[in-house]
């Protein structure tokens, strides 16, 4: 099982040497941030600062930072093991679109040990103490300044948590969080995100939103918050199947919201309609700088913690970084749910130097003309994969994770003139390349074997493949020892 909080997954890695404390004073103003992304980018061990400037709380970084921990941190082997979970939950009724996925996930509420629980306030850890107007100071909390033309320092992993005010349906979203004041934390909410409706819904009302921002939460909380179910998919229903059991939380104390229980900091405040302040810039997972722009701006009025808190963050910008282990694990635990919604998909590969949902690789079985065109279009047609700027179709025997075999197929198997499909769509809020915001140009390329039918004419076919003999393969596999090589 996933562990129950931060903490203790934390000393389950410092026993097998996968932590390292770091008792020498650092500045969060650019030196953690370099200090974290040598340390990601070189494959090494969770960091815990333990002497972090103007803060008393120690700062752990790189939790997730290789596969081998987050695996850990959510009690699995490997990813494929949810994946196979959530495709045991879709069958044998296989429903279509998004509303059998939601039925799908619907399933899940008759699992006595997956839907979250209520605790008493006595018994939550993260109100061990409450601070309110004057005692509150966000300046007393770790932000980071990573790059050296960022905004200003930011919390890089809270977990957001709103409900929209006409369903009462939450919402649990990673999104970045600058501070501004003491009091006033900056909301980066994109326009694709639920947070952002929740908050337009309010504001046509003319009423104030609760907002919840938890820190440090158990490890598949802070998992699910990343995760791009539909808007009404409950993410701690989400993170209780992944952790294989019921996640606890307590009631806010001044807002109408629930927070785990087992956090390290809590934030609670009220968005008053129309109060915004420019964001930005910031280094993002892009590996550019996206630009200032107005976003909400809350008032922190209570916060909540434990008695020695700890806050984690996350290091953000030209990948890898901490997100790569973050969304191959998304990429992993939804195939089951894209070949749902788009059938035809035998497997798929986000790169994570496309930043995950720039571009898709995806294998087909191909079964007709035209086919790998058919894909692209359903493809951009499913959920948050509109998103996508790149996607490149390749037959059933290409390894859609082995970049090389995928670029010798897409450099070499293909004619532009009638094999690339050039669109427009929607794009991520954070791409910096379109000509305009929130619309740009996409593109498809089929690298499948072509038919005669799609226009494919020279004399003898589609050549084939330069592959080894079987049985001298064989023979020399067996007698490799004996070359001495």
């Amino acid at each position: 099982m996933a562990y129950d909080d931060l903490r203790s997954l934390l000393r389950a890695l410092e026993r097998e040497g996968d932590l390292k404390r770091v008792k020498a004073e650092v500045d969060p103003y650019l030196e953690v941030g370099e200090i974290v992304d040598r340390v990601q980018k070189s494959g090494g061990p969770a960091l815990l600062f333990e002497n972090v400037k103007g803060s008393s709380m120690p700062l752990a970084m790189n939790v997730f930072g290789t596969d081998r921990r987050l695996l850990k941190a959510l009690g699995l082997k490997s990813y494929g093991e949810i994946s196979e979970k959530i495709g045991g939950l879709l069958r044998p009724e296989l429903p279509h679109g998004f509303v059998g996925v939601r039925e799908a996930f619907g399933k899940l509420g008759a699992m006595t040990h997956v839907p979250p629980k209520k605790v008493k306030s006595d018994h939550a850890p993260v109100q061990e103490v409450v601070l309110t107007g004057d005692d509150v100071d966000l300046g007393q909390l770790p932000a980071l300044f990573t790059w050296p033309q960022d905004g200003g320092s930011f919390f890089n992993l809270g977990l957001t948590h709103t409900k929209d005010p006409e369903t009462g349906i939450r919402n649990l979203g990673l999104y970045r969080l600058q501070r501004h004041d003491r009091r006033t934390i900056g909301m980066h909410w994109q326009i694709h995100k639920d947070s952002r409706n929740h908050y337009q819904v309010a504001a046509r009302r003319g009423e104030r939103l609760p907002v919840a921002i938890a820190f440090g939460c158990p490890p598949a909380v802070t998992y699910a918050s990343t995760a791009p179910l539909p808007g009404d998919i409950d993410e701690y229903l989400f993170a209780g199947f992944i952790a294989g059991r019921r996640i606890e939380m307590v009631d806010c104390k001044t807002v109408p919201l629930q927070v785990p229980a087992n956090a390290e900091v809590v934030l609670e405040g009220w968005l008053e309609p129309g109060e915004m302040l420019p964001e930005g810039p910031f280094g993002d997972h892009t590996g550019f700088y996206t630009p200032q722009e107005p976003f909400p701006a809350l008032t922190i009025d209570c916060v909540t913690m434990r008695r020695r808190p700890l806050l984690q963050s996350i290091v953000v910008g030209r990948p890898p970084t901490e997100d790569g282990p973050l969304g191959r694990a998304t990429e992993r635990f939804f195939l089951p749910l894209l070949k749902i919604i788009v059938p035809d998909i035998v497997d798929y590969h986000l790169p994570e130097a496309g930043g995950f949902h720039n571009c898709a690789i995806v294998s087909i079985d191909k079964k007709y003309p035209k086919h790998a065109q058919k894909v692209m279009h359903a493809v951009w047609g499913a959920h948050m994969m509109s998103l996508t700027k790149l996607i490149v179709v390749v037959d059933s025997d290409c390894d859609v994770h082995d970049l090389h075999e995928v670029a010798w197929r897409a450099l070499g198997n293909t004619d532009y003139a009638r094999d690339l499909t050039v669109v427009e769509g929607p794009v991520d809020h954070l791409d910096h390349a379109s000509y305009q915001q929130f619309w740009g140009g996409k593109a498809g390329i089929d690298a499948t074997k072509k038919w005669p039918e799609e226009g494919y004419t020279r004399d003898g076919g589609w050549p084939d493949m330069v592959l080894s003999d079987p049985d001298t393969a064989e023979r020399v596999t067996r007698r490799w020892k004996e070359y001495g090589l």
